[in-house]
This record gives C-alpha cells, structure tokens and sequence, in this order.
C-alpha cells in the first residue's frame, strides 16, 4: 500500500539514543528527498525517566507531528505500555526483546538490537539495527541509509571504514528481522525532490541564524530549559571581532548586561524561558522606559514556577505583552514554524534597532528542539537595520515629542556627541529626572506611537468572509494549517488568519478579524490568552485550548471546529 507519509517513534528511557535515532533517520529521508520533522519528549533530569523521539517522514512539507504513529520502538515494557495506544491501525511495534517479550498475535515482533549489533564488532551500532528494521517496514531505501552513515561518519579517522561497515551491516541485520517478521506498514511513496537548496536546523539554532544575519553582537545568557541550546550556540559561533558570549548567573544579571551592551550602541540579545521572564520584568520596563535597543527571546515551557521545564505552553502571553508594571507594550514575534524562526529573530533585531527599544520573540519547547528541513534562508532577503545615531552637536534632546510624522529622534552613543543619560524614571527631553505632568504625558505618548514604526512581519489571510475562521499564533499554526485544510477538503465554509506579529498586529490582520463572526483561536495554555487579548480589541474570538504540556494533532482540532462549525451553523 503505497502512502504519502509515516510516523516513526522511538520510546524508552532517557540516555537510550532515541533522539539519535529519530535524528539519524530523518536526516537520511532528508537526503533522499523527503520532507522531515522531529518532535521529541523527555523529564526534566539529567539521564533516565520515560522519554520518546519521533520522525514524521513525508512526500510533502510536514506541518505537524500527525496524529498518529505508524511504527512504534518500545525499548522497555514501560514505553510500550504508555505509546501502544498512539498507534494508528495496522500499526506495527518492534520491541527490545532482550528487556522484556509480549505474547503471540500482536502486531509487534521483538529484536535483540544490542546483540545484533556486537556481532558486527562494534557495540554502539544498536540504534543502527532499529533504524534497519524500521526501513524495512516502510520499505525505505537502505541505500540512503547507507549514504546517511557514510557521511555522517566519514571524519577522517584512521577507524572511520571500520565504523561505517558495523553501522551498515547492523541496517542490514536490522532489516533481515523485520523482514523475517512478516509485517509491512506500507510503502513510502516515491519522493520529488524540492528544486532549492535546504538545511535541518532546529528552531532554536534557526533563532540564532536569523539573529546572527541580522548583526547581532553581543549575547549573554543563563542556562534554562528550553532555552539552553541558544546559549550554547553563541557560545560556539558568535565569535570574531566586536562580538561576545557568555554565560552570566542569573537571568537578573542577563537583562541587564543586555541593557548595558544596547546602551553602548550593540545589538544585543538573550534568551530564557517563562521563569526568566518574570525575573526580568523590571530591566524591561526599564528598557522601555529609556528606550534601549534590545531582544529577548522567550522559549515557552510549562508553568507557572519550575511548572514543566521539558514540556510545551503558550502560556507566556500575558506576561510578555505586558511584562512591566506601568503602561507597557511590548512588541512581541512569534514564529509558528523552523522557517519562521530564522526570519522572525533577523527580523526581531531590526525591529529593536528600529525603533529603539526591546522586543521579545516567543517560542516553545515544541518549536525549540525540533528538527526540520527547509529551504535554506537567503541572507540577501535579510535587511540588515542599525539604529540612526546621533553625531550632531552636544546639547541634543533625544527625548522630544514624536507623534510619528517625521523621522524618530537620533540614539546618542556614550562616548559620541551628545547629552545621553539611561534613565528609568519619567524624563525631560535630554533624559534628567523631572515628574512634571507635561512631560509622563508626552513620553508615554513617544513610546506608544514608535510602535508604529514596526512593520514587515509575515501573514496569511484566506478566505476571510467565511462563516468561520482558523487564526493560531505560534507553533500551533503547524497543526491548525493541517486541520484548516483538511476541513477545506469536506467543504466547510472556514478561513485562514495567521500573523508572527502579535504586537503590533498588521493593519491588514487587525481590519480583516475584527470583521469576522468568529474567530477561533488554537493555543496552548488554559486561560486562552490570546483570544482574551484579541476580544479587548472588539474581536469575535474563542480560544480552542490544550494544557497537558504536548501540541495539538490534526485530527483533535477538526473534531473541536467542527462540533464549534456545527453550533455556529444552527445559531
């Protein structure tokens, strides 16, 4: 039976290889032609506790996880006790039969992955084995596999031919298993490979590319699930003249030494997760307040407090719209897809330096660590934006009235010509302390309309007359797009509204859903936050909600539109 696409997920115990496995396979699909994506589950510990890593493998750009699971790796009975339901029907298990075996009549068959692999000399193949008996389930070609591992291992090593021979007879063991089993899940479809160049990233290195291309310069950050990966890549790649990386001690101490380095005229950036968040509400109010570029990228993860550190939420919202006490807006991106992330972090960087101040691009776990092949960014699409710095003479009024109809007052540099002072209380227009009433009046008037000044976000309007309509923000977009098309395919009357911008929402965005009957909102956290936003704007919108810490599937956000299509439908 020949199909479009496959879910493979690999189930155990932490430290196990399973997000090597899922990696290694859907980087060979990859290569072969295929579109990929990764999803990965695990606790907050260091080694051990359930954990699973999965691959979706198809013929067309993957937008999700899916719905379920076409072959299932149960490494210990407790994985396959808590995955088995997830599988689709005529779904197949292999399971470790040297931890544990299942009665006859099952669709499972077990394997003894670890001792297969030692056969072959080399005992670390045994993910290898998996992988093998995998692709011959699905009937994938064991030749690309065996182009992933010459590749992957060729380092030029004195043992490298030898690595490669065990990897690659441990594929073939694998897969004479699989194949002695008897059972078939199907047939990949034949891939069309796309006619442009593309990379795997994950989205959290995909942050750190757009951010780089951008001019980024100066990065600290403290390390917090999950978040961590983009420190790490700083640390790693930031490098060169007039940049710097490091790791500080605390999320207080990140905020403001990005504080500093934009006040010196850097283009400065970190990134936390929701506790960070809340520890770095006053340096953002105070960044606001004294107008400093700068960006904070919030990588959402279960909450409130420790909450779920290695889950997924959409639940920071609130706290990043509004992270200040006092009047405060900020301006908030959020990416819904890999793609997204490397263009919406170059483009957090110019909106910081645009129009002087600080922006936060939200995330999350689901996103983070998620791999995905797209095509690869290109850089001459990115506009680089640097803030337009005062050179004139001293005595300069940075802090004058600005209502948006000429160009935004000049940023003076500490060491450059004129009068610069970083001042978190209400000021005059060179920046002293005064709390005459005049002067909070028409600053937080400047501060509000320099939001203005910020367009360029990417979004996607369709079918906006329609009865209904789909508008996710994030990384639920993924899963909303497959649903919104599947419901299209049955006919229903429905439409599409996505932007990356929450704040400030495009012009064409705001007109076309505040015209709308209804509006349903996807999103990950019990309050529906965004959709409580959206209604004090006058919009007709409901949330669609989901809390226990996995994305959405497709298939749940049908069956909820459509019992909420049939309800708005009899009304």
């Amino acid at each position: 039976m020949q199909k479009k696409d496959f879910v493979i997920r690999f189930a155990g115990e932490g430290g196990q290889g399973l997000v090597t496995s899922a990696d290694a396979l859907a980087r060979a699909a990859t290569s072969a032609g295929y579109f990929t994506q990764t999803f990965s589950t695990f606790p907050s510990q260091i080694m051990g506790g359930p954990a699973s890593s999965q691959v979706r493998i198809s013929t067309s750009p993957v937008l999700s996880s899916g719905d379920g699971v076409d072959v299932l790796v149960a490494l210990n009975q407790y994985a396959y006790d808590h995955h088995e339901q997830d599988l689709v029907e005529n779904g197949v298990t292999i399971y470790n039969a040297e931890e544990y075996t299942l009665p006859d009549g099952g669709n499972y068959f077990g394997i003894k992955a670890d001792e297969i692999a030692k056969s072959t000399g080399n005992a670390r193949a045994a993910n290898m084995v998996t992988i093998g008996a995998v692709a011959n389930l699905i009937d994938f070609s064991l030749t690309e596999v065996d182009n992933f591992i010459k590749k992957r291992f060729n380092r030029g090593r004195d043992n490298d031919s030898e690595i490669i021979r065990a990897n690659i007879q441990s594929v073939r063991l694998g897969a004479e298993v699989a194949s002695q089993s008897g059972f078939s899940v199907g047939k990949l479809d034949n891939p069309v490979k796309p006619d442009y160049e593309q990379i795997m990233v994950t989205g959290n290195s995909a942050i750190s590319l757009g951010a780089l291309s951008a001019g980024l310069d100066y990065y600290v950050g403290y390390p917090i699930s999950p978040a961590t990966t983009i420190l790490v890549w700083m640390e790693n790649n930031l490098i060169g003249s007039n940049k710097f990386a490091y790791q500080v001690s605390s999320e207080i101490e990140s905020i403001n030494a990005i504080i500093g380095a934009g006040y010196a005229g850097k283009k400065a950036m970190t990134a936390t997760a929701g506790p960070g968040i809340a520890l770095m509400s006053e340096g953002l109010g105070l960044a606001w307040m004294a107008e400093i570029p700068l960006v904070v990228v919030d990588v959402q993860r279960g909450g409130p407090a420790t909450g779920l550190p290695t889950k997924s939420e959409q639940s920071d919202l609130f706290a990043c719209m509004h992270p200040a006490h006092g009047d405060v807006k900020i301006p908030i991106l959020a990416p819904g897809s890999v793609e997204e992330c490397f263009y919406a972090a170059a483009l957090a960087v110019n909106w910081a330096e645009r129009y002087q101040g600080p922006v936060i691009l939200m995330s999350e776990m689901a996103q983070a660590d998620r791999g995905e092949n797209i095509p690869k960014p290109n850089l001459d699409k990115i506009k680089v934006e640097s803030r337009n710095v005062y050179s004139g003479d001293n005595g300069f009024k940075r802090y004058q009235s600005w209502d948006g109809t000429n160009e935004l007052t000049p940023m003076p540099i500490p060491g450059g010509s004129g009068a610069y002072v970083a001042n978190g209380s209400e000021h005059d227009e060179i920046g002293d302390t005064t709390h005459l009433p005049i002067h909070h009046i028409r600053l937080t008037e400047r501060r509000f309309n320099k939001l203005k000044l910020l367009d360029g976000a990417h979004y996607e309007i369709e079918n906006e007359n329609s009865q209904l309509i789909i508008s996710p923000w994030g990384s639920s977009k993924g899963p909303s797009r497959e649903a919104y098309e599947r419901l299209l395919d049955d006919n229903y009357d429905i439409g599409w509204i996505y932007s990356v911008a929450l704040n400030p929402i495009p012009e064409e965005v705001f007109e076309a859903l505040k015209k709308s009957k209804c509006v349903l909102v996807p999103e990950l956290n019990y309050q529906g936050q965004w959709s409580s936003l959206l209604r004090q704007d006058g919009i007709k919108a409901q949330s669609i909600i989901k809390y226990d810490g996995t994305p959405f599937k497709p298939g749940e956000l049908v069956k909820e539109i459509t019992n909420i299509f049939d309800t708005v439908r009899k009304k």
